[in-house]
């Protein structure tokens, strides 16, 4: 199948600031994303590109469409999510499927009146009245609803507790995402959204310096736990990173000899969390 979204040159300026710089990626069907960067990295700009919400330099298809010339038509295959919180305290339940259902031509109201029959909400109850978990519910009743080919998330979860994160991925995985719908997820909480994860981009200063799947991912990057006796053997292998725990040192390698690595000590997959602190290092100097 032709990819969902494909950037070629993909560049945007803000005044003296190059946001994203000649970045080029594609991203196929069926797939989950994780776009993961500091601050300032060019995430937000890249999904406001996705979006059609700012201009830029380069080429960008998302879904067959421009969204620099085609936004509304786009608009109709895509879904996107800030935050759960955003939605107006005054409005009820009932208003908010009404909403909905009258601005996005693929909403379907059967479904989403069957997703809230599982939960405790009334349709005359306020936004102001409901508890954070509650909001996360109705949030994503009218999500789930909407049959888009391609739901972007910027920090969805932002300032709900734990266990209403993993509801809300759980949810996720469940009611929502299949093999026709591509989702791209941009969090600082890396360590939660991993599990679920197909693909994983960094990016940084504007430039994505890794895009690989998952499987690729365990591949190529390998941590060894080396006793003292054996660090300076390991750096010589110049590891990509190395950090203390416990008093054994713990190299990141990428792309080693992973025998080689073994005879240092003992190996494993690291966490996306240990390599994309190892790979932004110096970024918040």
């Amino acid at each position: 199948m032709s990819a969902v979204i494909t950037a070629s040159g993909l560049s945007k300026r803000y005044k003296s600031s190059l946001a994203l710089d000649n970045v080029n990626f594609q991203i196929a069907p069926g797939r989950i994303v994780g776009l993961i960067g500091p601050n300032g990295a060019g995430k937000t700009t890249a999904l406001k590109a996705i979006l059609g919400l700012t201009d830029f330099t380069g080429q960008l298809n998302v879904l067959g469409f421009d969204p620099r010339k085609q936004r509304d038509k786009l608009m109709g295959e895509v879904c996107f999510i800030a935050d759960v919180a955003v939605l107006p305290r005054w409005i009820r339940v009932s208003e908010a499927v009404d909403f909905v259902a009258n601005v996005h031509p693929r909403f379907d109201r059967a479904k989403c009146e069957a997703f809230l029959a599982r939960t405790k909400l009334q349709p005359n109850q306020r936004v102001k009245q409901m508890s954070k978990g509650m909001i996360v519910q109705l949030h994503l009743a009218l999500v789930m609803a909407i049959d888009a080919k391609l739901l972007i998330l910027d920090e969805p979860t932002l300032g709900l507790d734990i266990l209403y994160r993993k509801q809300f991925y759980q949810h996720l995985l469940e009611d929502y995402f299949d093999e026709n719908k591509t989702i791209i997820v941009t969090t600082h909480q890396v360590e939660e959204v991993e599990h679920i994860l197909t693909d994983l981009m960094f990016i940084r200063d504007g430039k994505i310096v890794l895009d690989a799947d998952m499987d690729a991912v365990g591949e190529r990057f390998i941590e060894v736990m080396v006793n003292a006796d054996k660090a300076d053997a390991a750096r010589q292998l110049k590891p990509l990173d190395e950090r203390q725990v416990f008093g054994k040192s713990i190299f990141l390698f990428d792309g080693a000899n992973r025998a080689t690595l073994e005879q240092l000590g003992e190996t494993r997959r690291p966490s996306i969390s240990d390599l994309f602190v190892a790979t932004m290092k110096g970024t918040y100097a």
